[in-house]
């Protein structure tokens, strides 16, 4: 067996395979006597099976078998050995006419990719702008108070005093001002006025012991699901709800905004955390500046990115071979459609393999303690989406082996990982100029 490649230009070669029966005239033999050991071929006691007739029955189908894990193997171990680093897969050349079953001698041939070589040095000569977003007293502000909602309680009250309040009572349905013979009758519902799109004014001033005629219909912007919701009816009986109501107002509920006492801090940041007012409104700054690190951190990768893009120059790829490579692996694409999605994606194709550069020239690796790390901060940020920001690390912990035990779940942590420590390999190889930006000012850069 001889295998060899010729490089047709920079970026395309061709693998030639040359395999003679010699190579794979003694596998068959052991392959057709190993199956012959096993077989149940009726005439026949198991094991007994005349080599011939296994030719006659199986051999064309056995060699084809042993011819082609030859060739794969070949082909796979003369890659790995010459360091070719192929993009895609091999693929049969186009040309290739190939009878196994008739001929003995063959010439397989494979039409491969070369990667394009890539040459950028990350160094202080590179500068990358890096923008931290001002934490403004609007900004703590609005926080603290959603603190305060969060731990408010509900206290009932005689009168409206903001959109938010609660509203509990009766209604029944209207026909010419009175109470309609066999209407809706609602014994009791729950509205507030901050939800209410028509007739809003008739709520915001209510007071306990009122009654209030209104469109119910008109009050829910024609959501059948709110109506339904409102009346106690399914959504097809709410469709057809078109006259007015009058709603008598039994209970008025208010949700009072927890003080700034040290069973408040407590409830926010743990037990003696925080033990006055300078304390918190430090710690709810520093929260905030945290939040913002992930908006700056994907700014800069978009920045580092145009940076070293512009190191590394022109960068071809063999396009050709790539888009019949996703055309023939992939059934999204076809041969009408691939030049549009080829060229959508060819962009994040080259910055792919500049980051795989990277990669290996900086010897990042993505280890266990990276994984359980990642995995017990993605836990920790799922759970304080629903405000419970100061679990146990037993607890965290334990949900985040879970999530390592999912094939898919760590693949995507890996990846993840993968991606920070690249990106944070660039940030401390570079130049960083930090700037100090609005909100405002950090959204319009995108804009730009």
């Amino acid at each position: 067996m001889n295998v060899s490649h010729n490089n047709i230009d920079q970026l395309n070669a061709i693998v030639t395979i040359e395999i003679e029966k010699a190579d794979y005239a003694d596998k068959v033999k052991k392959s057709l006597r190993a199956y012959g050991d096993k077989a149940n071929i009726p005439g026949f006691r198991r094991g007994h099976v005349p080599y011939g007739m296994l030719v006659k029955m199986y051999g064309k189908a056995v060699k084809a078998d042993e011819v082609n894990r030859l060739v794969s193997e070949a082909l796979y171990n003369y890659i790995t050995d010459n360091k070719l680093n192929i993009l895609g897969e091999p693929m049969t050349a186009e040309d290739q006419t190939i009878d196994i079953e008739a001929d003995e001698n063959f010439t397989f041939k494979f039409d491969i990719a070369l990667a394009p070589e890539i040459n950028v040095t990350l160094d202080k000569n590179i500068t990358v702008p890096y923008y931290k977003i001002a934490v403004t007293d609007e900004m703590v502000g609005k926080q603290d108070e959603m603190f305060r909602q969060r731990q408010g309680k509900q206290i009932t009250i005689d009168a409206v005093s903001e959109e938010r309040d609660l509203i509990k009572g009766s209604m029944v349905e209207l026909e010419n001002g009175v109470a309609k013979e066999g209407g809706i009758v609602v014994e009791s519902t729950i509205l507030s006025p901050a939800y209410i799109k028509d007739e809003k004014e008739k709520f915001t001033a209510a007071k306990v012991g009122d009654k209030v005629i209104f469109n119910p219909a008109a009050a829910c912007g024609d959501s059948m699901g709110e109506l339904a919701s409102m009346l106690n009816i399914d959504r097809d009986a709410a469709a057809e709800v078109k006259n007015d109501f009058e709603m008598t107002i039994t209970e008025i509920t208010h949700l009072q905004p927890a003080e700034h006492d040290q069973e408040f801090f407590d409830g926010i940041f743990g037990k003696d955390a925080v033990k006055n007012e300078e304390e918190y409104t430090a710690k709810v700054r520093e929260m905030i500046a945290m939040q913002l690190i992930p908006e700056s951190e994907y700014r800069f990768g978009i920045d580092a990115r145009k940076a070293i893009e512009a190191q590394v120059g022109e960068l071809e790829l063999p396009a050709e071979f790539l888009k019949r490579w996703l055309v023939a692996t992939n059934e999204k694409y076809t041969e009408e459609n691939i030049s549009e999605e080829y060229s959508k994606m060819e962009a994040d194709l080259k910055w792919h393999l500049i980051k795989e550069f990277i990669a290996k020239t900086m010897e990042i690796k993505v280890v266990d303690e990276d994984l359980k790390a990642l995995a017990m901060s993605v836990t920790r940020q799922q759970f304080a989406q629903y405000g419970m920001s100061n679990l146990p690390d037993d607890i965290v912990e334990n949900y985040s082996q879970e999530m390592l035990k999912s094939k898919e779940s760590r693949a995507q942590l890996i990846d993840r990982a993968t991606e920070t420590k690249i990106q944070e390999a660039i940030k401390n190889a570079v130049t960083l100029e930090e700037k100090e930006i609005s909100t405002e000012d950090f959204g319009k850069l995108f804009q730009e």
